[in-house]
């Protein structure tokens, strides 16, 4: 009778517990399933700069209709869609003016940033306008920002980003290669495409490590940028562009479209 009554109440005990984890379960899986709103943070990359086709709205963030995040939400029709990235933008200037969009409901984000915070702007005009010597030492300089600063830079971004949006899967997207090597090409020297080209392996190598240390998904975008950089005869990227300076350097439309969006959306 004593066992009988064990037995009863031990099972009893099992039951409860596993209804109890079951019901915490299905909790958690509510809420993770819950989570499909998907939120575009980061820089000028992210915000399409150089693709045309500007939302009025957005000021001089300049969103694009055919920036990546942009063609992402009309292919999917995600529960909500909130278009943050900024022309500009800068770790500092997303902590401050685009982490509050994120919530426990968002299920997808995607990031660009860090090459504001680099001196990306500078770089390039020193590039463009000076000696081969002093683009190096430009880069140089960037690249000990990347080794020194950078890092916790990223780091306090991606902390917020799982702090508000501890459901998202985060997809931090990298810069492409800007020039197709070994090719006759009017413009910057040899020795300066390719000081540059290092320099993206070399901020995306950084952003990577932090991506990862975060539990993030880095994409890269130097795969599909790869026979469409300067230089190859079917460019998706701005070199100078004297009538729309701010334009210079970035993705064109079939570059947000045939560069980011395929790594995001396989990301």
């Amino acid at each position: 009778m004593r066992r009988s009554r064990l037995v009863v109440f031990v099972s009893s005990l099992l039951l409860a517990a596993g209804a109890a984890l079951t019901g915490a379960g299905a909790a958690q899986a509510s809420e993770t399933a819950a989570a499909t709103g998907y939120v575009a943070l980061g820089d000028s990359y992210s915000s399409g700069v150089g693709a045309g086709s500007y939302i009025s709205s957005s000021g001089d963030c300049d969103r694009s209709t055919k920036a990546y995040p942009y063609l992402w939400n009309a292919a999917h029709a995600p529960s909500s869609f909130a278009f943050v990235a900024c022309s500009g933008a800068r770790t500092d200037e997303v902590m401050a003016n685009q982490i509050g969009s994120l919530s426990t409901s968002t299920g997808l984000v995607s990031i660009t940033i860090g090459g504001n915070d680099a001196g990306f702007a500078d770089v390039m005009t020193t590039c463009v306008l000076q000696s081969d010597s002093e683009c190096l030492a430009r880069i140089d300089t960037a690249e000990a920002y990347v080794d020194s600063t950078l890092p916790g830079k990223l780091d306090t971004v991606y902390s917020a980003i799982s702090s508000k949006a501890p459901n998202a899967h985060v997809v931090v997207l990298g810069y492409p290669r800007f020039y197709k090597l070994g090719t006759s090409c009017l413009g910057l020297s040899e020795t300066k495409r390719s000081a540059i080209n290092g320099a993206s392996d070399y901020i995306d190598a950084a952003i990577a490590r932090r991506a990862a240390a975060h539990g993030f998904t880095f994409g890269d975008v130097r795969t599909t940028f790869t026979g469409h950089e300067i230089c190859s005869g079917s460019s998706w990227l701005h070199s100078v562009n004297w009538l729309s300076i701010g334009e210079s350097y970035h993705p064109t439309a079939a570059g947000q479209s045939g560069g980011y969006l395929p790594v995001l959306t396989n990301s």
